[in-house]
């Protein structure tokens, strides 16, 4: 587990006065995910206004919308797509079998990490003027009165979030019914 993420560059040894503990966690494919345990850290982190939607309000806007069309678009392992700034990264170093290493990507479990997230996938959408839709940390709902204005609202933040670097989970783009939506069809995300 380690190893691969040392071979994504999400991970690097390092040495640094903070360690926080790990609790591998299985997950239910089989795999393990590291998780790291930041309560401590997440305790002495200065505050943050959070810019993250509340799930209520979310919902309430899309109940509004009377459109028939709905797909859902996630974006793939989206915290291992932002760099953590090298001065950052001693503070969330942790250790495996005697060696220390730290996040060179945004930490899982900082509870700060979401909110960096929404607000970078939020500015590059904004720079890539898409088109209306909902947004939550690195999930996307767009919508349309027909399965085509949905269809092109998608590709073209799809379009958007690939240019700004992050990848997409083709299995977790979704339209009603648990269909995935055509335009992943394709090989190109």
């Amino acid at each position: 587990m380690i190893q691969e993420l040392e071979s994504q560059g999400a991970v690097s040894k390092t040495h640094s006065p903070f360690n926080s503990p790990i609790m591998p966690v299985r997950k239910s494919d089989g795999e393990w995910r590291l998780t790291v345990d930041y309560r401590g850290l997440n305790e002495v982190t200065p505050s943050l206004s959070a810019a993250v939607p509340d799930m209520l309000e979310l919902q309430c806007e899309l109940e509004s919308k009377a459109e028939r069309w709905y797909a859902t678009i996630d974006i793939a392992n989206v915290f291992f797509s932002i760099p953590l700034a090298a001065e950052c990264r001693p503070q969330f170093a942790f250790t495996w079998r005697a060696v220390q290493y730290t996040w060179k990507r945004l930490p899982q479990g900082w509870k700060y990490s979401p909110i960096i997230c929404h607000g970078l996938i939020q500015a590059a959408l904004e720079k890539g003027e898409a088109l209306e839709h909902l947004q939550y940390i690195n999930d996307i709902i767009v919508w349309g009165n027909t399965a085509m204005e949905m269809f092109e609202k998608g590709e073209k933040i799809i379009q958007i979030l690939l240019e700004a670097g992050f990848a997409i989970k083709k299995s977790k783009v979704k339209v009603p019914g648990g269909k995935m939506a055509r335009w992943m069809e394709s090989d190109s995300h």
